[in-house]
């Protein structure tokens, strides 16, 4: 087994590369990744690749991505889950009118700051190793933008909710915007990646490349063999000659190629990947 893309269903309380570990072991293989790393904390979907499949992840389609978590009303943690809960505040319970105009008033586009307790880089190390060793550092701020938001169930003092967002959205800290609108504190108890893009667990079944590249199909009008041995290959050969990103498909082979608009040769990006 060389190529291959799926999707795995990490468990709880294991790091992403600690279940990459698993999953290499459990294949045999040594070439791996994934896309859209989860906190140890979370569950769920991740998107596995090995062998020159890993050099894909740049191209799949993996937004929007949904989420189901449950938000612990009136408990302070710095991670915002219950890594490290540092005191819960005893609150009323919420009338239901309460939760309708909260979660009518989550969604469209959102500026936050990222969890401290994150792999968001800062200066070029990870911000959660600098939270841990307590130093001071800060973050700028992201926007996400949230198409749908839906509380499935109340549970005082438990809110659990799904969440479809664009890609590089951090639940936890939307966990403590939702919990702010309650006017408390919050910290995720349960966090689960329920899809990343087309991208769904269907029990680590083999996936077709071509069905998950974002990119569109273009054809070689001149000898393919350029293509295949990797020669220099001319705009004034391909079907579409618009600039862009294209994926050329050659017999069991594909590969993706850069068209720009100033220039008549066209560049590979990847070249020769074996479809299995």
């Amino acid at each position: 087994m060389n190529n291959r893309l799926f999707v795995a269903y990490k468990p709880a309380n294991i790091s992403s590369n600690t279940f990459l570990g698993r999953l290499k072991r459990k294949y045999g293989v040594k070439k791996a990744g994934f896309s859209g790393t989860l906190d140890p904390f979370a569950q769920g979907v991740l998107v596995i690749a090995f062998g020159q499949y890993t050099k894909l992840f740049r191209f799949l389609k993996k937004t929007k991505k949904s989420y189901r978590a449950t938000l612990w009303l009136g408990a302070s943690s710095p991670t915002l889950d219950i890594e490290k809960i540092e005191h819960v505040e005893e609150i009323m319970p919420f009338a239901p009118d309460s939760l309708k105009i909260i979660e009518q008033s989550i969604k469209g586009e959102i500026e936050y700051f990222p969890p401290k307790y994150s792999a968001k880089k800062v200066d070029g190390q990870r911000a959660y190793k600098l939270a841990r060793s307590d130093k001071e550092f800060a973050l700028q701020k992201i926007k996400s933008t949230i198409y749908d938001f839906k509380i499935l169930h109340y549970m005082h003092p438990f809110v659990t909710f799904e969440i479809t967002i664009s890609e590089g959205g951090y639940i936890r800290s939307i966990g403590q915007i939702i919990a702010s609108r309650f006017g408390f504190n919050g910290a995720l108890s349960y966090l689960e990646r329920l899809s990343e893009g087309d991208f769904v667990y269907e029990d680590e079944k083999e996936l077709d490349p071509l069905l998950f590249i974002d990119i569109q199909e273009n054809d070689y009008l001149g000898d393919i063999n350029d293509i295949k041995l990797g020669k220099k290959i001319f705009k004034e050969n391909f079907k579409n000659r618009l600039a862009g990103l294209y994926k050329i498909i050659c017999d069991d082979e594909f590969s993706v190629v850069m068209i720009e608009e100033e220039s008549e040769r066209v560049e590979y990006i990847l070249n020769k990947v074996k479809l299995c």
